[in-house]
């Protein structure tokens, strides 16, 4: 039975209007806009208690109550009549009170002098009564299950240790504010504090978020007994009979899952290893070549799989092993190579000097003692008074994970990140020791999760629970999200606070500066006399580079590393954390909780946006983000295999190093361009661009072939698995694969490797739309179906001929547009066509699309009621497809053919070079306001990818051929430039727009000045300029909150251990872009309309019951469910565009942005102004006398000069474009609509 996603729909209709009410309340509350200084005091304040520094953890804690303490009165005495139910949500949380209270007791069990046991049991039930205190305001937190299981613990092992005082109150305090609270105490017993937070010891340093000292933990069934005799001891009979369902409940969970003693079978045993990229060994006399450095890595990586894969049979064990080995894996690899080359003798001779690996092993080694010797002295210093600030600030981050650690993962980080650190000759330091910092920071967010087995538990848990009730039911969803809480207190993983970007830099850079101390190289080098020298020189060092005027720090390779390193292949190093898994994706059931289980994943990939993260935290808080969360699952619950046919066909090839199907070849073969006589000035111009095309396409070459070494290997480790592709979402909501490398969104190579998991019969109209789909990747798709299906069984010969033999047969799928694609639907076809049971018996895997046309314009054209443009990109029926490329590309060469009549040089040159190809990527972004110089961009990557124009003549070839072609659009969408206009000045106006409240501000700090020093505009340019901080955001219609992130960034200063940085903080923002927020707007909007549609789809799909994937606005499924699920296709758009999107949105714009004034001085175009298409143009003058007019009418008497050079946002806002006549209700009739 299929259930409709109208009732999804219809359960979001305002709320667009309801958010921007609700975020303006949020504006205030730190919660969700904390500053930097609040961020980095949570995150110091959780590793000091990490780490075991309590005194510094309680100094920390009690400052940060005392100033929320104030802030909450504050605003508890400023509060409105209207304000009945007060709130604030503060920026310290639940687990923080919790995370304390158990290290207070831990503390107490951990000493020895009574006085100090006695301090720190005090401090823990001061803190108890103050949550307890039932007042108004509530200044903080009220105990939760997990607050009154921490207490138990630490009250219960004191107790079992005979130090818990008497006079302090006891278990009995707690069971009388678990009735008054109404908290079960199977919910306290039930709590991963009792469970999972006590029971393990920490393998290396203090890593746990909660700090489990040595031997401070307690037995549930003991924990349970003292409970009993506190609830004898006060009479408490409803208690008693609780305590004993808890009895029950932990008897019946002392279980042991038996695993398998079979060794499986190991698919790979007879598949051909993948013949490695490798690179000219430069230390080497006889021309050796070697494995690049970042292949080793991945393939290490994936043996760890391979090796899971033979030993643990349960696939959740294996999910965990393959995510927490990745360090343990690199580090092993270069002991290993280390070691090898020690027994070979190869540390001379041949090679001539170390290996790269040799070098990273033995920096490695230095750098872990270094840094254990360092961190001693370091912690011994902060017991002195005078202990230096900046290291007592950086103790606690550097202590949370080890040495070892570290040190592998700054060597790692920083090999990785050469060649890509934005410089050409080295590695930004600034973005260098972000990104170290951040890593370092990430590894201890995956050790944190890897001591919590509950996570894995509960993500096991929440995924069977949704297979078996519905992935989409949103009640069950929101049940679950609730669970998870409980269970995790808030979610484990969001009680690990994020680090600050100063944070991140100070810790990167104490890491760098110590591994440029020890990291040396030995060089040899003969002078001009034949003299050798020899010395040690640093592996790396800091310098300064000037790029675009700007003096930047950078840190630079010596010369003989350098030379060592891969530097195309560097940059692809797959973090083996980042592969698809094999077990179903852990659920969205929050915007920061879902995907992979170790690692920190959202829901949104935005770039260190607080305005969004902000957004995206408060509609999840408010249960606004299901059906978009609940879409990724969907998308992320899709399983896979490897196409086996296709994989063998591909290795044999890649091992062969024969160019084939976009393949490139092992070696290149073209020539090295012929040098002109020196005296030829123009040849020699000539030759030079050539030589740079030359090592281009050399470097290009080199890049893919790593690129598809990466594409091959882990293809072949997942050979025989079913996995999965974990999704989340850009900031328009468009939804991407997290894993990397393989996946379908990729090129034609990695759709063709990819199969769906689970099969079904093709049936009558599966063997058909099976046909179709040979010839949409064949590149016949602009034939009617009939003649699509007609030509795949016209070619059936070649189709046999291509499964029997694809290498040494006619080789007849190498001529389609997709070869890859199409090789993989031979094989299918050829398994169907010799089917015992006939070829619709056959249980087919391979995904068949359906493909929108031109989905920028078909959502214009729905928006606008185009008639025209409908018919241009097929929203109203045809018997053919209509194709607009197709029409642009031949109306460019009639106008070229034109001009090289009359002897134009560029046109002669692009005759029979220009096709639909070549044309389309312009065409298709012309409506998203594409500029000419990105359609030249586009039209040049199109005629290099061609090769047959000549490298000096590329330039000039793209930019005359992006004109012609912009040219020859002309007016044909013409309905799509009218809507776009209207996006673009609405967000230049709301983009120049200030919030009523500051500008109040600035006039009372404005007032005091005399009227003769006033500027003509009121307000100073320059401080009109800063207040315009306003962002364009908008609510898709699943209630997602898109903030376009573009401002005027600034940075400030740092100091760190190796130099000053100049660093971003993310947390705070600066005023707006307006011309980038207008011009982005239209293509964002447009993004996530068509995100909107394919999440709806995918839901409409699982209650169908089909197998869906989508890349974009490609929608697949099985050649059997194809006729379904065009049949969503077509519902789900038509109810999506039977609302008035845009008058919704313009509301929205005038709710959200409500009482907000735009400068006079920002109104200096007419059509900011305008409020139809039709209105005329104006002067400047008459611009500003209508504002004039406007604000006139609007003003009350009591307004000051300054207000009069203001106008209403709402006043100005441009009236929405008339509609046209199309019925979006004719797509229903279209063929051709998705095809």
């Amino acid at each position: 039975m299929r259930r409709s996603t109208k009732n999804v729909m219809s359960a979001v209709p305002e709320i667009a209007g309801r958010d921007a009410e609700s975020f303006a309340i949020t504006n205030l509350d730190e919660s969700y806009f904390p500053t930097a200084n609040t961020i980095e005091s949570i995150a110091l304040l959780q590793a000091c208690l990490s780490t075991g520094l309590l005194s510094r953890a309680h100094k920390l804690m009690t400052d940060m109550r005392l100033d929320v303490h104030r802030r909450i009165q504050e605003m508890y005495d400023a509060r409105g009549e209207t304000d009945a139910d007060f709130a604030y949500s503060p920026p310290l949380k639940q687990w923080t009170y919790n995370a304390i209270l158990h290290a207070y007791l831990a503390k107490a069990a951990q000493v020895e002098e009574p006085t100090e046991v006695q301090l720190w049991i005090s401090r823990a039930w001061e803190l108890w009564y103050a949550m307890m205190d039932m007042g108004q305001p509530k200044l903080d937190p009220r105990p939760d299950a997990a607050t009154i299981a921490a207490m138990a613990l630490g009250v219960g092992h004191l107790k079992e240790m005979r130090k818990y005082p008497k006079d302090q109150p006891g278990l009995e305090t707690l069971l009388r504010a678990a009735r008054q609270l109404s908290i079960p105490l199977e919910s306290v017993f039930s709590s991963s504090v009792i469970q999972f937070g006590t029971g393990e010891k920490q393998e290396e340093e203090n890593v746990a978020l909660h700090p489990t000292l040595p031997d401070a933990n307690i037995r549930p069934d003991l924990l349970l007994t003292y409970f009993r005799a506190a609830a004898s001891d006060i009479g408490d009979q409803a208690a008693l009979h609780e305590l004993d369902h808890v009895h029950n409940i932990l008897t019946d969970s002392v279980q042991r899952l038996e695993k398998a003693e079979h060794t499986p079978l190991d698919p790979l045993q007879s598949v051909a290893q993948v013949r490695p990229v490798l690179k000219q060994d430069p230390g080497a006399a006889d021309g050796a070549q070697q494995k690049p450095f970042n292949l080793q890595t991945l393939q290490e990586s994936l043996a760890i799989m391979h090796d899971a894969r033979m030993r643990v049979p349960d696939l959740y064990e294996r999910q965990r092993w393959l995510e927490h080995s990745a360090l343990d894996a690199a580090r092993k690899r270069l002991e290993h190579d280390s070691e090898k080359l020690e027994e070979l003798g190869l540390k001379t001779g041949a090679l001539q000097s170390k290996t790269l690996q040799t070098w990273m092993w033995e920096w490695y080694q230095k750098l872990e003692v270094a840094l254990t010797k360092d961190l001693g002295s370091m912690e011994k210093q902060l017991q002195m008074p005078e202990a230096n600030a900046m290291d007592s600030q950086l103790y606690p981050f550097l202590s949370l994970i080890p040495p070892s650690k570290m040190a592998m993962i700054v060597i790692l980080e920083l090999m990785r990140m050469q060649g890509v650190g934005g410089v050409a000759d080295g590695i930004k330091t600034t973005r260098t020791l972000l990104h170290i910092g951040k890593a370092i920071e990430a590894e201890h967010h995956a050790t944190v999760i890897n001591k919590h087995p509950e996570i894995f538990v509960q993500a096991r848990t929440a995924q069977n629970m949704l297979k078996d009730r519905n992935l989409i039911n949103m009640a069950m969803r929101r049940d679950l999200k609730a669970w998870q809480e409980r269970c995790n207190e808030d979610s484990l993983e969001t009680q690990i606070p994020k680090w600050t970007q100063v944070i991140r830099a100070r810790v990167g850079s104490y890491l760098v500066r110590h591994l440029m101390d020890i990291a040396t190289v030995h060089r040899k080098e003969y002078d001009r006399d034949g003299d050798l020298w020899e010395e040690e020189q640093p592996a790396f060092y800091a310098a300064y580079q000037y790029i675009a005027g700007k003096k930047l720090g950078v840190i630079r390779l010596n010369e003989v590393v350098g030379r060592r390193l891969d530097k195309e292949s560097v940059r692809e190093t797959l973090h083996p954390r980042h592969l698809p898994m094999l077990v179903p994706p852990k659920p969205w059931l929050t915007h920061d909780s879902g995907g992979y289980f170790s690692v920190k994943t959202s829901a949104m990939r935005y770039k260190d946006s607080i305005e969004q993260s902000s957004y995206l935290r408060a509609a999840s808080e408010n249960n606004g983000l299901e059906v978009v969360l609940a879409g990724l699952d969907v998308l992320g619950n899709t399983a896979w295999n490897i196409n086996k046919e296709v994989f063998d066909v591909v290795l044999q090839v890649w091992n062969s190093g024969e160019e084939l199907a976009d393949m490139p070849p092992a070696l290149t073969d073209e020539p090295e361009p012929e040098r002109p006589p020196p005296d030829d000035i123009k040849a020699k111009g000539v030759y030079l661009q050539r030589m740079r095309q030359w090592n281009l396409n050399r470097a290009s070459n080199h890049s893919q072939r790593c690129d598809i070494n990466y594409k091959l290997e882990i293809a072949r480790s997942f050979l025989g698995e079913r996995f999965y592709f974990p999704h989340n979402m850009d900031f328009r909501g468009r939804a991407y694969p997290i894993p990397p490398n393989l996946n379908h969104i990729g090129n034609d190579l990695c759709r063709g490797l990819l199969k769906f998991a689970d099969e079904k019969p093709l049936g009558k109209i599966g063997l058909r739309w099976l046909r179709i789909h040979l010839a949409n990747v064949f590149g016949y798709d602009k034939a009617s179906f009939q003649e699509r299906e007609v030509f795949a069984i016209d070619h059936e010969h070649d189709i046999i001929d291509a499964a029997e033999h694809p290498l040494d047969g006619k080789r007849w799928w190498l001529h389609a547009d997709d070869p890859w694609q199409c090789l993989a639907t031979c094989f299918e076809l050829y398994k169907a066509l010799k089917h015992p049971e006939g070829p619709e018996a056959f249980p087919s895997q391979l995904p068949v699309h359906q493909d929108g046309t031109c989905n920028g314009l078909q959502h214009y054209a729905a928006l606008g009621g185009d008639l025209h443009g409908a018919k241009q990109v097929n929203l109203s029926g045809g018997e053919r497809p209509s194709d607009v490329y197709s029409g642009v590309a031949d109306l460019v060469i009639a106008q070229l053919k034109q001009r090289a009549s009359e002897g134009d040089h560029y046109a002669t040159l692009l005759e029979d070079k220009v096709t639909r190809k070549v044309v389309k990527q312009t065409v298709m972004t012309t409506v998203y306001g594409v500029t000419f110089v990105g359609a030249k961009n586009q039209v040049m990557r199109q005629l290099v990818d061609r090769g047959d124009v000549p490298a000096e003549e590329l330039w000039g070839t793209a930019s005359y051929l992006a004109k012609v072609i912009m040219d020859c659009i002309g007016d044909l969408f013409t309905g799509a430039n009218l809507i776009q206009e209207w996006l673009s000045v609405s967000a230049r106006l709301i983009a120049k727009s200030i919030p009523p409240e500051r500008i109040e501000q600035s006039m009372m700090s404005y007032m005091p000045r005399t009227n003769s020093n006033a500027g003509r505009s009121g307000l100073p340019a320059l401080r009109v300029g800063k207040e315009q901080m306003t962002s364009v955001i908008w609510t898709t219609a699943l209630g997602l909150p898109i903030v376009q992130p573009y401002r005027k960034v600034k940075k400030h200063q740092v100091s760190t251990a190796m130099q000053s940085v100049f660093i971003r903080d993310p947390n705070q923002n600066f005023e707006v872009n307006p011309s980038k927020q207008s011009s982005a707007f239209p293509p964002n909007f447009i993004h996530s309309l068509d995100a909107t549609h394919m999440i709806l789809t995918a839901l409409e799909c699982q209650s169908a019951g089909l197998v869906f994937a989508s890349v974009h606005d490609s929608y697949w499924t099985h050649a059997a469910d194809i006729e379904t699920m065009s049949d969503v296709i077509r519902d789900t758009f038509v109810r999506l565009h039977s609302q008035d999107i845009l008058v919704r949105l313009r509301e929205e714009f005038l709710q959200r942005y409500k009482g907000y004034k735009i400068p006079l001085s920002s109104l200096t175009k007419a059509s900011m102004l305008r409020s139809d298409r039709d209105a005329k143009k104006r002067d400047t003058e008459e611009v500003e006398l209508e504002a004039q007019e406007i604000t006139r009418h609007t003003r009350t008497s009591q307004d000051s000069a300054l207000q009069a050079q203001f106008v209403d946002l709402a006043d100005v806002l441009p009236a929405i474009p008339q509609k046209g006549d199309f019925d979006v209700n004719e797509i229903r009739r279209s063929l051709y609509f998705f095809s």
